[in-house]
């Protein structure tokens, strides 16, 4: 099976006036279309940073990272942009909504870097507001909304692209046990039905059950704990 993510020998260090902080120190990883895995890991041990790279959001010390067969690294900024706005779909703790825009022109606005066809965006946009269970709340603002709402339309927005890689850092870290479960269900529901690949970072072993794979970090290492669930 072709694979949508291959990392191979990625190294990132941290260069500090006084020493070299080695984060991480060789993960290989391979991800196929439309498979979900999670991540865990202690606090510091470079989950965010692992996934920031993979996202274009963070360099690379060494090593390579091809999403569907391109070498990010090898992209220049522009090229990159257009790239993790069309094949990335990022959701993180925080939502990162604009508070002036409602929740409609939210989820909207990543597809009109691409596309300026409003009419489309915009009914993209119902037919995914309308999957997370937000078909009612499309006009309000993120400050009409509670935790969970912000987080869903987050995810819509995420989706909007269409994108081949869903990176998911710590979605439910400021959400309540009932509001985490609205979210996760809805997350993982349109991960599937959409056959988009999923990386979910979480601290949460119990979350990390849910994704087909789990990968525990540690010492700058990826190692496999499927089996040690």
């Amino acid at each position: 099976m072709d694979n949508l993510l291959a990392i191979n020998d990625l190294k990132k260090d941290f260069i500090t006036k006084t020493e070299t902080l080695n984060i991480l120190t060789g993960i290989n990883l391979n991800l196929t279309f439309g498979e979900s895995i999670s991540i865990t890991g202690e606090s510091g041990s470079g989950k965010s940073t692992f996934l920031n790279m993979i996202g274009g959001l963070d360099s690379i010390t060494s090593g390579s990272i091809k999403i569907d067969g391109v070498e990010i690294s090898s992209l220049s900024e522009d090229e990159l942009s257009f790239f993790r706005n069309k094949k990335i779909g990022f959701i993180f703790q925080s939502h990162y909504l604009l508070e002036e825009f409602n929740a409609l022109e939210n989820v909207i606005l990543p597809y009109l870097v691409n596309d300026f066809d409003k009419k489309k965006a915009t009914k993209k946009a119902e037919k995914l507001l309308d999957m997370v269970g937000l078909s009612q709340r499309i006009k309000h603002h993120p400050q009409e909304l509670s935790g969970g709402e912000r987080q869903r339309v987050a995810i819509a927005r995420a989706f909007i692209n269409d994108p081949a890689l869903i990176l998911a850092d710590e979605p439910t870290g400021n959400l309540d046990e009932k509001n985490s479960h609205k979210v996760l269900e809805v997350l993982f529901n349109l991960a599937s039905d959409q056959k988009y690949s999923l990386i979910l970072v979480t601290h949460s072993t119990a979350i990390a059950k849910m994704t087909k794979k789990h990968y525990h970090l540690e010492s700058g290492l990826l190692m496999d704990a499927t089996n040690l669930q």
